[in-house]
């Protein structure tokens, strides 16, 4: 399985290059986030008829997709969202024992409180499905640079949002919650992994930036995973596309 996540920062501006990258890679499950647009503005050239897609929007603000294979899905999914969702944030299916769900947390910058509150009622989500006996893929723009190592050094400021030790304290409970961020798992020491880059002075040019979005999965799925890869070289978003591949 395939699975990619992309915070694309307004679909309608990315559209060509979310219709290119969707024939080249052909990821089996698609995680959007931050769509910038209502449901009848989704440009047609996004909607492959190859996927199931849903469409979580908001007018020029937030929103998320979440698009499934045909051939490897089948019949029409349905789509929901947990009870925590709002601005349009998060959307989920489910396939047997295994739940899927792209996600867009908070930025913080605006409202601090909601972030961590969002962030607090995820990992209870994550604990209620694991208790469940369900296994996670959980997609998307965290908008939390998990450790140190990733935020660039001469990005790394203490008590700024997406830094702050609350919230990591609060990552790490999410994956104490029975998730594995499975890009650091495949490549821990890497001091350059980043996937988004403020939109100045070169800065993604000279890869000085901050890891924000993830793949994270469940154990059995963690342990398949093969490779998950920052396409750094895709789009003009200020974040890259992070896939997951599993055996």
């Amino acid at each position: 399985m395939k699975v990619a996540t992309w915070n694309v920062n307004g679909i309608r501006a990315r559209a060509s290059q979310i219709q290119e990258w969707l024939d080249r890679e052909r990821p089996d499950v698609v995680c959007l986030q931050e769509l910038k647009a209502e449901a009848s503005q989704i440009p047609e050239q996004c909607k492959s008829a190859d996927y199931h897609a849903y469409w979580h929007c908001l007018k020029a603000y937030s929103g998320v997709s979440l698009m499934l294979r045909k051939e490897l899905f089948g019949a029409e999914p349905v789509y929901t969202h947990p009870a925590f969702d709002y601005e349009s944030r998060i959307v989920q299916v489910e396939r047997d024992d295994l739940v899927l769900a792209s996600v867009y947390v908070p930025n913080g910058g605006k409202d601090y409180p909601a972030k961590l509150n969002f962030l607090t009622l995820m990992i209870d989500w994550v604990r209620r499905l694991h208790a469940e006996g369900r296994s996670l893929v959980l997609c998307g723009d965290i908008n939390i640079a998990r450790t140190e190592l990733d935020v660039h050094p001469r990005e790394r400021k203490p008590n700024v949002v997406g830094q702050r030790p609350e919230e990591r304290a609060l990552f790490q409970t999410l994956l104490d919650a029975g998730l594995t961020d499975v890009g650091r798992k495949l490549d821990p020491d890497n001091d350059g992994l980043f996937t988004w880059w403020a939109p100045w002075r070169n800065m993604r040019q000279r890869n000085i930036g901050w890891r924000l979005d993830y793949v994270l999965a469940s154990q059995r799925i963690a342990e398949a995973a093969a490779g998950c890869v920052v396409q750094s070289d895709v789009g003009t978003s200020d974040h890259a596309p992070v896939v997951m591949t599993t055996s």
